[in-house]
C-alpha cells in the first residue's frame, strides 16, 4: 500500500495501488488527485515509477507513517511562480511532468530518508534539511 498526507490540502489516503500483477486504476486516480497542484487544483498523471520508488523506500525504512507531501505535481503556472520567488526551482522541473515529489515521514529522520533514497541508486535525490523534506524523482541518478 501507499499512504499520503497532503500538508497543503489536509487530505489523506491509504490504498493498495498494485495487486495481482497490475496497477489499480481507481487507486491511481486517487493518488493523482491527492498529489495534484494545490495552488491551481490541476490534476496530472503521476509517474508509476515514482510510486514504485516510494513503495520501496517506505519498506526500506520500515515506516508505518504516511508520506507527508510538500509538493507533488506542479502545473507550469505554479512552477513559474515559484521560480520567481526562489532560486532553487528548476525551469524544467520534474514536478511539472508528475515525475517528482517532495516528502518527509513522521517516523523516520530526514537524513535516513535521504540515505535510503540514495541507496536505491535510482533517479534524483535532493536533501533540504532546512525546509524538512527530501525530493525524489525518476530522472537520471544524481543528488544535491
Amino acid at each position: 500500500f501507499l499512504a499520503f498526507d497532503n500538508l497543503h490540502t489536509g487530505e489523506t489516503t491509504k490504498l493498495i495501488y498494485w495487486e495481482k500483477g497490475r496497477y489499480i486504476k481507481g487507486a491511481l486516480r486517487e493518488i493523482n488527485h491527492i498529489l495534484r497542484d494545490h495552488r491551481t487544483n490541476e490534476v496530472a498523471r503521476i509517474d508509476i515509477n515514482l510510486l514504485d520508488k516510494l513503495f520501496v523506500l517506505h519498506n526500506k525504512l520500515g515506516s508505518h507513517a504516511p508520506f507527508q507531501v510538500i509538493s507533488g505535481y506542479r502545473s507550469p503556472k505554479s512552477n513559474a511562480m515559484l521560480r520567481g520567488h526562489s532560486g532553487g526551482v528548476a525551469k524544467k522541473s520534474m514536478h511539472v511532468e508528475g515525475k517528482a515529489i517532495d516528502i518527509r515521514l513522521q517516523d523516520a529522520r530526514l537524513v535516513h530518508v535521504r540515505n535510503a533514497a540514495l541507496a536505491m541508486n535510482s533517479g534524483g535525490v535532493g536533501y533540504y534539511p532546512e525546509s524538512q523534506f527530501v525530493h525524489i524523482d525518476t530522472g537520471r541518478v544524481r543528488q544535491w
